[in-house]
Order: C-alpha cells, then structure tokens, then sequence
C-alpha cells in the first residue's frame, strides 16, 4: 500500500444522508464531505505533469502536498489518495485515445528526493473502511489498466525510480514493463506494509513480485519483511528491478531503456488521436442522468435502477464517419457514462446494495453495432474502443452492488450488452406468450470480453459444461424469451402474473441481507474457474486486506496503522486467526 500519498474536480450534488452527515460529526474516520467527481483533465492537475513527445509520453509525479481529496491530512513524499489516482488513470485513458502514437511511458518525479512514498498514511488511518476498500480497488484496477495497455495497445511502461520506492509506489513501478533505480545511498525499493503498518501492499505487490517478477517466494517473504527494503545490485540479483544507473548517467538510461521498450512494439506514428469530452452527468436527490445512461436510487429500500438506453439505430458503418465522431460516438460514450456511474456508485452511494439492470432498446440495433464494431476492429480507435468497454466491464464486475439484470418489455440485453446480464450475479427473464422479450448473442459474448479469470462470461457461467457456451453462442441473432431459459441464460425465466410481485420480493430480500456477507459471497462466485493474477489481487489479496483493515492490530486504537508516525510503539494481540 505504501509509506506516505488528488485532483482538481468539480462536486456534484448529490446530497449526504442525514445519518451519513451526523457519523462525520461523531467518527473521527471520515470520508470526504462533498461528493468525489472522477472527471479529471490535465489542464487541472495537480499532481501529475503529462508530456508526450513523439512516441515516447513522460508522467511525471509532483503530488501538491496541500490537494488532498479531502482536508485533514498531507501528501509528504509523493504519497498518494485517491484523488492522484483518478487522475493517473485519466493520464493513461487519454494516452490510448488522444496521443495513439505513443509506445512508452515513463514514470518518473518530479522531486529529487523520492519517486513515491506510497499511500498516504494519516488519509488511511482517518478514513473509515469503506473509503479504504473502495480507495484501494480504484488503485487495483488503475495498475491493471497500465498493464492491459502493454499488452493490447502496444503502449509499455517504464519505472525511472530516483529516490525512495516504498509501499504503493513500488507497486506502481511493478505494473510497468521495467524498473530502473538510481544507484545510491538513499534509492530503495520496498514492500513495508507488513512491518510498519501491519496491513498488506494493497494493490497487488505481493502478487506481482512472486507472480509477475517470479521471485523466490522465500526471498520474496525476506523482502517483505525489510522496512528498509533493497538497493542496487542485490534489488537486480532477486528480481526485483530490472536496471540501476548512478545520478550522473540516470537520464541518459532512462532514455535508451523507454527507446527500447518503445521499438519493441509496432511503429504507430501514423495515428491521430481524438478528444475525451468530459462526461458530464445531470444529478439530484436520488438520481445521476447522463445523455444514455440512469442511475436512480432510493436510500430507504437501499436498491437501485442502473438503465441504459440504446439509439434508434446503430449509425453508420463508415469506420471514417465513427472516428470523425471520436468520443461522441454513441456506443463509446455509453460506456464511458457507464464506467462513471459505477465509481460513483461505489464512492458516493455505499448505502445503495441492490441494483436492477436495465438495457431499453432495440435488439436488434444492438447485434448490428456489434457487427460494425467487429468489422472495423483493425482500425486502432475501434480496437481502444472494444477494450475500453472490456476493462468497464470488469469494473462492473468488481463493483461491490448485487446485480439483478432483468428482461422484460422494451429490453434489450444482446451481444455486448447481454454481457451487463451473464456478469450480473442473477438474470431474471419476463416470458409470457402474450408479451414480445427478446435478447440477442453475437460474436461479441464469445472472446473480446474476457473477465480477469481469461475466460469469457459464457465460459464462466458454463464452467461445469463448456459445450453449454458453445451452444448459446450458435444461436447467434435474436433469441426469444421463451428459450432463454433452456439455453441456460435466464436465472429464472417468469410469467406476466408473478413477474411484478416475485421481482419485488426478490429485491426486498437480497437488501436485508449484511452487504458485507454478500460482497464476500459475490466476489467468490463471480469469478469461478481458473486463478490469474488479477483474481489473485482481487479475490483473494484486496479480501484479505479489507479484512486486515478492520483488525485492531491494525486500526485499533494501538495497532501499527494509527501508530506510525508517532512516538507511540504498536501493541499486538499476537493470537493467530
């Protein structure tokens, strides 16, 4: 996680609730008092310094000591809050999109005493869990989306580490393709989470280091236990740096390892990127409305309506005329809206735990923007555009709400969208003769979507018998309610006459349940199949931290993570659990 770490935004206005607003009176942990906008660009950052030249793009960390996303702390040492992730991820979605030519990323700082010290500690001792949790997945995902950006958009990374590289920064470093550190007397790589804080590297350190890196698990578990960590040519003998250089020839090898890295992937220089206009979402008391997509809520019932609304029709097949739209191309600005909505949900409405899923529309206007997306794949800004909406549906996937898809009349979930049902933890199906349901597969449900287990959503709902994915999938076109349940999709397929009444029962009973059991539950299940990295960190080291972060050991009121920082030594109850 880290030893020590914002953005400029605008606050929407969706309000606090009254119990919300008296637990920030009484709770010293706090979260921020105003709603958390993730719309970010870089003419306002203050914590990152992007520049691009040619293929190669710089982003520099400069953290403003005083722009935390919420008052009551500082971010010495190039320590890190959410805020300075949103807009690292906003950095590296704009390279993909606006600057197409680029190859290489460096991550350097801007300050000559540290490359990052990690996550802020008095941010995480003040916060209460939830903002822990939900801080620590936005950061998950934001090192995963360097990492698909290497491997599907030909865009490598390289960490130019001068000075300290503790905790989340050292983290940040692992999700580039290489790591480069000063060689001198003050220049570290560590993991120190575990000695000093008594918590785990939350965004996938130890995973990466074992899994990624491939270091000795035994070397690897010294490693984590050094609050001090490694230097010079011990750090590259273990693995876990790939290069030292002194001060006086760090520049220069910074420069040919970023130009090697760059040639190692395909020339991209005839590309021109297109603008990302800001999404700008309509809010109010218990409704967040953009241009396609709505999401309204009820704090009493604790249950939501997530809506996404298709076009008349799918537009031209003119892969010109799509890139001549650019981020107003209406299947690319749906998901942008949609990957909005679901940080939103997480941050600013934790109260929500029960969300319906709806897609209104036409089927088939669905099937054929999949046809043209599919069509038009060699062209670069239709390929980001598939694997944007890849990555949020992960998110969607890792978002801690219970989903409840649900096709009834005016429904359109097919292809790209049929994938929001098979990700959703329960499907429900309207079938009744005398109402037209109708859903729809395409080439989209078998392959462009994996999930973080590298298995397509029909494989993972199928796990038990693959032949089951293969069937759904040569039933391309539309399909009629009335088979959904004998193709395996629907959770439950239901008539007219109970459907009202079954749905509300079934809400009603999933939002009493403890939110905690059933994101505990929802994570399990979610990603049946084979273990990745990316279930690793997800599955298995956020559970582990989130439950650590709860541990007096920890948070208590003389555990390590309240300590740090002061004269006061950590007290532990030393009773394994």
């Amino acid at each position: 996680m880290g030893l020590h770490c914002q953005v400029k935004y605008a606050s929407l206005c969706i309000p606090w609730s009254t119990g919300d607003l008296e637990n920030m009176s009484t709770n010293t942990q706090q979260d921020s008092s105003s709603v958390v906008s993730f719309q970010v660009h870089p003419d306002s950052y203050k914590h990152w310094q992007l520049k691009v030249d040619g293929d190669i793009a710089r982003l520099s960390m400069d953290v403003d000591p005083d722009g935390g996303i919420r008052p009551g702390y500082e971010l010495k040492l190039n320590s890190y809050d959410l805020g300075v992730d949103i807009e690292l991820a906003d950095a590296v979605q704009r390279i993909r999109f606006e600057h197409p030519q680029v190859r290489c990323i460096i991550f350097d700082s801007a300050s000559e005493k540290v490359f990052c010290a990690g996550a802020n500690i008095t941010m995480l001792r003040s916060s209460t869990h939830n903002w822990k949790v939900n801080f620590c997945k936005f950061t998950n995902e934001t090192r995963l989306y360097l990492e698909d950006a290497s491997e599907f958009s030909g865009i490598k990374s390289l960490a130019a580490c001068a000075g300290a590289t503790a905790g989340g920064g050292y983290e940040l470093a692992l999700a580039c393709d290489e790591i480069l550190l000063v060689d001198d007397s003050n220049s570290t790589v560590s993991l120190p989470e575990v000695p000093l804080l008594a918590v785990l590297p939350g965004t996938g350190g130890l995973t990466r280091v074992v899994d990624k890196r491939m270091v000795r698990r035994d070397r690897a578990d010294v490693f984590s236990s050094l609050a001090e960590g490694m230097k010079g040519k011990k750090a590259i003998d273990w693995n876990l740096i790939d290069a030292t250089a002194p001060l006086s020839q760090f520049a220069a090898k910074t420069t040919e390892m970023a130009r090697n890295l760059a040639d190692s992937v395909d020339d991209k220089s005839d590309r021109v990127g297109v603008e990302l206009k800001a999404i700008e979402p309509q809010s109010s008391a218990g409704s967040l409305k953009y241009s396609m997509v709505e999401f309204t809520y009820n704090e009493t019932t604790r249950c939501g309506v997530l809506t996404l609304e298709l076009p008349d029709s799918a537009g031209t097949d003119d892969v010109g005329e799509i890139f001549a739209q650019g981020s107003e191309w209406w299947m690319f600005k749906m998901f942008r809206e949609l990957d909005d909505a679901l940080v939103q949900m997480r941050v600013n409405m934790k109260g929500i735990n029960v969300v319906s899923v709806r897609v209104v529309g036409d089927v088939q206007v669905a099937l054929d923007a999949d046809h043209l997306l599919m069509a038009n794949q060699k062209h670069w800004f239709c390929d980001e555009v598939q694997l944007f909406i890849k990555r949020v549906l992960k998110r969607y996937d890792m978002t801690a709400k219970s989903f409840f898809a649900l096709a009834d009349k005016g429904t359109a979930f097919a292809g790209t969208w049929l994938e929001l049902a098979l990700g959703a933890d329960r499907f429900y199906v309207l079938d009744d003769a005398d109402v037209t349901v109708n859903l729809g597969v395409s080439m989209a449900n078998g392959g462009p979507y994996l999930m973080g287990n590298g298995l397509t959503r029909l494989e993972t709902r199928f796990l038990g018998d693959p032949e089951l994915a293969e069937t759904v999938l040569n039933a391309q076109g539309i399909v009629a309610a009335a088979d959904a349940d004998a193709l395996g999709l629907s959770t439950e397929s239901l008539d007219e006459i109970d459907w009202e009444d079954e749905i509300r029962l079934y809400l009603e009973e999933r939002a009493s349940y403890s939110p905690d059991a059933l994101t505990g539950m929802e994570a399990n299940l979610r990603y049946a199949g084979p273990e990745t990295l990316e279930t690793k960190i997800f599955g298995r080291l956020t559970a582990w931290q989130n439950w650590i972060f709860q541990r007096p050991n920890a948070v208590g009121e003389t555990g390590a993570l309240q300590c740090y920082g002061t004269p006061s030594r950590p007290q532990f109850d030393y009773n394994r659990t």
